[in-house]
């Protein structure tokens, strides 16, 4: 019998032999041994400059075989400079994901980034495929150092309907130009952001996790979907209720919205409240409303009255989070101002972070109080249920 070259060689050289492989074939290697179990699926390893990276993730996702019945994703690290890599995986359903999180802490120094996916920024880098349209990207940790790299491949992606920008340390600035495909937008955690400017015409869901920034769009849309998590208050001092105006135009007509109480509070109600009870959001079924509950009766009067602008909701998420910020100053008035209307429509309330059954207990009966017809299901943070009719 032959000698077992393979079993000599490191995980890294038979990773790379694998790679080389159609989805079906490297799956089957699975199957030689323990440890070639998890080879298949184990990232392709390969090093060059950050002037590399574009022609590499072309080369990469050029690959992989859309139309395989066994796709998997495939994973590569390209490391770069001194200590420095990126993650590239390609998956199914048009997804690819670019991880740049550095392998050792570094001090994050500040930034603009400048996305343009209008077909008349559409960049054209011949190594870049046609023949696998992508349509999501993850884009994590882009800093100062890569974020020239990664405004290029984004200028690449004519198709893309789906960005998510995630953890970017440093990011000042952020604008997103597109006129064409882009469809859904996700910021999340980017905590040094203070000015957002959007081009967006065609946008229908808007997701941001963070300090609000200065949000600047600069053509109409209307979102369907809207997560305004601004729990750790504003990014930059000095913007009023004005500045937030156009924002507010784009999600009145959302059936999905999350939303805070501070912002709320602080930037929507003096821009409606001269409106005397006119502005509703009469497309709204879903709302995830994010709180800071004391003992302060009073701080219900904000949910209270944010109701009564939903004539058509379905389901209310509220969300209790002793860390969120707390605005300022008082709006006791606003449940005064607010033009009564019954919810008919309400089927399910749910809390979420409450550590008193008892507090979950008092804001339910309170909330019972506003809906018109049959009672809502009831869930507790704990999973339990209440039941409306004790409520009462």
């Amino acid at each position: 019998m032959g000698k077992d070259l393979f079993s000599n060689l490191p995980d890294q050289i038979l990773c790379h032999i694998v790679s080389f492989l159609p989805n079906e074939s490297s799956l089957e290697t699975s199957l030689l041994s323990t440890r070639w179990r998890d080879l298949w699926n184990e990232a392709l390893v390969k090093h060059g400059t950050q002037e590399d990276i574009i022609g590499v993730v072309a080369d990469f996702i050029t690959n992989f075989e859309e139309f395989d019945p066994l796709k998997h994703p495939r994973k590569l690290q390209f490391h770069f400079a001194e200590e420095s890599v990126v993650s590239v995986t390609v998956a199914n359903n048009s997804k690819l994901m670019l991880d740049f999180s550095p392998w050792k802490e570094e001090i994050p120094i500040g930034y603009e980034l400048e996305f343009k996916l209008s077909k008349q920024h559409i960049a054209t880098y011949q190594s870049f495929p046609s023949t696998f349209s992508v349509k999501t990207l993850h884009l994590k940790s882009v800093s100062c150092f890569t974020s020239e790299v990664a405004a290029s491949i984004v200028s690449n992606l004519e198709h893309l309907e789906n960005l998510v920008v995630i953890d970017c340390k440093g990011l000042e600035s952020l604008s997103v130009d597109s006129t064409s495909e882009l469809h859904k937008l996700t910021i999340l955690d980017c905590l040094e952001l203070k000015t957002l400017r959007l081009k967006t015409s065609k946008l229908k869901s808007f997701r941001y996790r963070g300090p609000l920034p200065l949000i600047r769009p600069e053509y109409h849309f209307n979102l369907s979907d809207a997560m305004l998590d601004f729990r750790l208050g504003l990014s930059c001092s000095g913007l009023k209720a004005k500045d937030f105006d156009a924002t507010l135009l784009t999600i009145k007509n959302s059936e999905v919205l999350t939303l805070c109480k501070w912002t709320f509070e602080e930037l929507i109600w003096p821009s409606i409240s001269p409106l005397s009870g006119s502005f509703k959001f009469y497309k709204l079924r879903e709302l995830w409303w994010i709180d800071n509950y004391n003992k302060d009766e009073s701080n219900k009067d904000a949910l209270f009255s944010f109701l009564k602008l939903c004539p058509t909701l379905e389901q209310l998420f509220v969300t209790n989070d002793p860390e969120s910020y707390l605005a300022g100053g008082s709006n006791s008035y606003v449940v005064k101002g607010t033009k009564c209307t019954g919810m008919e429509h309400l089927k399910l309330i749910k809390f979420m972070g409450f550590s008193s059954r008892r507090d979950e207990t008092s804001l339910a009966k309170c909330l019972i109080h506003l809906i018109k017809g049959k009672p809502p299901k009831i869930k507790t943070s704990d999973g339990n249920s209440l039941d409306a009719m004790f409520v009462e």
